[in-house]
């Protein structure tokens, strides 16, 4: 017998917390809060075709770049761990990108 009541009250539980979510997303409104692919689109593509932390060319490698959307502006990083040293020091690394830009012009 006690089985069918905590089912019953799970379900209950269940159902008021997905009300609760989608009450609170109708108050926000549906553009509240920006999608991460709509900010994605709105930023500026990565202009290097090498990371910007270490230095390392995508072209040539096996990697995959990791991708990230930093102040509008779309970061490639070859690794996990370079996406922290930029996290630690953002400014160094885009004033670092703003200097290798000027250089390929």
């Amino acid at each position: 017998m006690k089985t069918p009541k905590f089912l019953l009250i799970a379900t209950l539980v269940a159902g008021f917390t997905s009300l609760a979510v989608h009450a609170d997303d109708k108050a926000h409104g549906p553009d509240s809060l920006p999608t991460a692919a709509a900010k994605e689109e709105k930023a500026k593509p990565y202009p290097l075709d090498f990371c910007v932390v270490s230095d390392e060319k995508f072209e040539g490698s096996d990697m995959k770049p990791v991708e990230m959307v930093f102040e509008g502006q779309t970061m490639k990083f070859c690794c996990k761990s370079c996406v922290k040293d930029f996290k630690k020091d953002p400014k160094k690394f885009l004033t670092k990108l703003d200097e290798e830009v000027k250089k390929k012009k």
